[in-house]
């Protein structure tokens, strides 16, 4: 399939319901509202093409990126190719379920999130944290020097609350994954979450959202769900 026979199966899948969701959420025109469901009988046609993939997130469409970030190859992508990626990620549904779940699948996960979230910046720190959930919850905890991950609690906890709003939510969600999906660290996770308490965020033109990381981590324990990997992070 070519990139024009993509964007109009893409336009035809669209719902307006689903636009509308999308944009309340932070996107903007151009927006066609395609479930993410929607676009799996396109991407097992396709399967990988790393160029297609790129000619569609510069359309900054919001559902040919996501659709981009499907069908790219993170091993094929290099950190400048990942930077020009989080540069056009506008808001938190690109930067933290496209760019950080595609970065994820890199060999270069964890230098690239480091640099992000030592930036300063909104989306780049929201994308490093949440590149962490995604290969914390699907990659086996022998991949991680759990010195590394502690620090990184202690960070989180120190800053978090003082963090740009969508860096908040994405450090709040590092604590959760490290107490549900990385046994070396589940205790500590626990205590940095009880520590923390709720952290609020600001969203626009919502009410603020409050997080419990450490209730959400109660939860997972009575499931008895410690431990849980995905086998897959892309859709």
């Amino acid at each position: 399939m070519d990139f024009d026979t993509v964007m109009q199966e893409l336009e035809g899948l669209g719902k307006e319901r689903t636009r509308k969701m999308y944009m309340s959420n932070g996107a903007k025109e151009p927006v066609f509202g395609v479930a993410t469901g929607a676009m799996k009988p396109m991407s097992k046609k396709i399967k990988t093409d790393q160029a297609l993939a790129e000619s569609l997130y510069a359309t900054g469409n919001y559902d040919a990126m996501y659709f981009a970030g499907i069908i790219a190859d993170p091993k094929a992508m290099t950190e400048a190719d990942y930077e020009r990626w989080i540069d056009g990620a506008y808001f938190y549904m690109i930067s933290d379920n496209i760019v950080s779940v595609t970065l994820s699948e890199s060999d270069i996960a964890q230098e690239v999130a480091d640099r992000w979230i030592d930036s300063g910046e909104e989306m780049k720190m929201s994308a490093g944290w949440s590149c962490y959930c995604w290969l914390l919850g699907s990659r086996k905890d022998e991949a991680f020097e759990t010195g590394k991950i502690s620090g990184m609690l202690d960070r989180a906890e120190e800053e978090i609350h003082d963090a740009p709003e969508r860096a908040k939510a994405s450090m709040n969600n590092f604590i959760y994954t490290v107490a549900a999906s990385f046994l070396p660290l589940h205790d500590k996770a626990v205590e940095t979450a009880r520590r923390v308490g709720t952290v609020e965020v600001i969203r626009e033109n919502k009410k603020p959202a409050i997080l419990d990381a450490y209730g959400n981590i109660q939860k997972q324990v009575e499931k008895d769900r410690i431990g849980f990997k995905r086998r897959y992070v892309r859709c």
